[in-house]
């Protein structure tokens, strides 16, 4: 384990993990979650495998830098990019999920030179009114200075975030809304303007046809933040890509049905390493 690091790259500070050896794989996470979330148990899935991963935080999340004022989707991407090149040891397998499989999609489009193959989990194409509604609502909070009470706001993310076959079991329910209560996502000025992107996505399922990379998407049965048939619309656009669905899992679905997540992934990159 080479510990976290920080990298200057696109103007700003990225803060990144860096542990293995063997081809590289970097990791994207989704909004407001940090880098840190891919070591529970994808980063030492893939180590065991014989890879070199690295995990890191997308500006918005301290202790990258915040950039409170505002940023696009394109920023994000740029920043992937120049985390890969700062690395010197791409082309690299790019994995991301929900926002971060948004960066990896437009990653893999732009910078195809930086990509040796992409896995998108949990991903989407375009915005539905669910989606616009639930991030309108949560800037709304974070606008207004509302702070929901803890035991709720953990239900909300569970019943968001987790499938019903894990909300059916009491007792697992209860370990979760522990888990989500002990480590609960802070809207900081960072996550505010992660949230405003949702405000400005645009319909990208046409531009996907032109990505040339090896892709696997990822859809989880159960998920209501992201419905699996925007993942299966993200699949059908892009030329040739694999779409796999596990069932009994929710947004969160890599963290709830990690073994099911992690073999196909290992799968995947063993076929093009």
């Amino acid at each position: 384990m080479k510990g976290p690091k920080t990298a200057r790259v696109n103007g700003i500070d990225i803060s990144y993990d860096d542990a293995g050896t063997g081809p590289l794989v970097v990791m994207v996470m989704g909004t407001g979650s940090p880098g840190r979330v891919w070591q529970a148990h994808q980063q030492p899935a893939l180590i065991k495998a014989g890879y070199r991963v690295v995990t890191f935080d997308n500006r918005g999340i301290a202790p990258s830098s915040e950039c409170a004022e505002g940023f696009t989707h394109d920023d994000m991407v740029a920043d992937t990019a120049g985390l890969i090149e700062h690395l010197g040891a791409g082309p690299a397998f790019v994995v991301g999920t929900s926002l971060g499989a948004r960066i990896t999609q437009e990653l893999a489009l732009s910078r195809p030179d930086l990509v040796k193959a992409a896995v998108m989990i949990a991903t989407y194409g375009r915005n539905t009114p669910v989606q616009q509604a639930i991030s309108a609502g949560e800037r709304a909070l974070y606008d207004n200075k509302i702070t929901l009470p803890p035991d709720y706001a953990a239900a909300i993310t569970a019943h968001l975030n987790l499938s019903p076959h894990t909300l059916d079991d009491d007792r697992a329910a209860k370990d979760w809304l522990d888990v989500i209560g002990f480590s609960p996502q802070t809207v900081t000025a960072g996550v505010r303007a992660q949230l405003g992107l949702h405000d400005r996505e645009a319909d990208r399922l046409g531009a996907y046809r032109g990505i040339s990379r090896p892709a696997l998407v990822i859809g989880f049965a159960d998920d209501r933040t992201l419905p699996p048939k925007l993942a299966r619309e993200v699949a059908d656009a892009i030329p040739g890509a694999r779409y796999e669905e596990i069932s009994k899992a929710g947004h969160f679905g890599y963290l709830e049905q990690p073994g099911e997540v992690n073999r196909l992934l290992i799968e995947f990159l063993d076929a093009h390493r």
